[in-house]
């Protein structure tokens, strides 16, 4: 299956990618994962994608989805891939349907993650992490310290990155209604949009999408 993962910051698309990915037997391609990659190949398209991020510019479309042709190219994507944080706009969107077009090929569902706002800002904003190099992870309501602003596992002082403050994590909001969210009725007017409600446990919450696809498969 070729399927393309959409949600809100915080709806879980990584861990959900992970889990998804690895049931359909497919590859989880996610934009993170291509950047780092290709920079640390130092690939010509790592350095030039490094050349705009050094300035603290936006890398620009036709980079990303070079990256994106390049990787669902590869051998292990010939009978399907996860896409996870690309394609990030309409623009995006239309030229993931040209490449796939012209390799006789087509989307088979776009997942939509769907978590209320209010509960991406508390899952995001509620995250402590360790300062030590191990970095665990810890939430104010999810995984509670034993003690407060203390690691449970090596004793690390914990606190809050300033790209989970609430301010910050609203303002990525704003850009993912501005930016991605239209690529939701783009795949809509297509038929592909499929809803997944993210709220529960991820083994629920990929047990709802494994289904969903199960449908669309039938």
């Amino acid at each position: 299956m070729r399927i393309v993962l959409v949600g809100p910051p915080g709806a879980g698309k990584g861990t959900q990618a992970a889990f998804l990915a690895k049931n359909l037997g497919i590859p989880h391609i996610s934009t993170g994962d291509l950047f780092r990659a290709n920079i640390s190949r130092q690939t010509e398209l790592g350095k030039l994608a490094k050349s705009y991020m050094d300035k603290g510019d936006l890398v620009p479309d036709e980079v990303t989805i070079a990256m994106a042709k390049d990787r669902m190219e590869q051998p292990d994507a010939e009978n399907g891939f996860l896409l996870d944080g690309f394609p990030r706009n309409v623009s995006q969107a239309e030229s993931l349907d040209e490449m796939l077009s012209t390799e006789g090929m087509k989307l088979d569902a776009v997942l939509d993650l769907e978590v209320p706002e209010d509960e991406v800002v508390r899952r995001i904003a509620g995250r402590r992490i360790c300062r030590n190099e191990s970095a665990h992870v810890f939430h104010v309501s999810y995984k509670k310290p034993k003690q407060d602003g203390v690691c449970d596992i090596c004793g690390g002082e914990l606190y809050q990155r300033d790209d989970d403050s609430e301010e910050t994590v609203r303002k990525r909001l704003e850009v993912y209604h501005t930016q991605t969210e239209p690529i939701i009725d783009y795949y809509k007017a297509q038929g592909l949009v499929v809803t997944i409600p993210a709220l529960g446990k991820v083994e629920e919450v990929t047990g709802r999408a494994m289904q969903a696809l199960s449908r669309e498969a039938a």
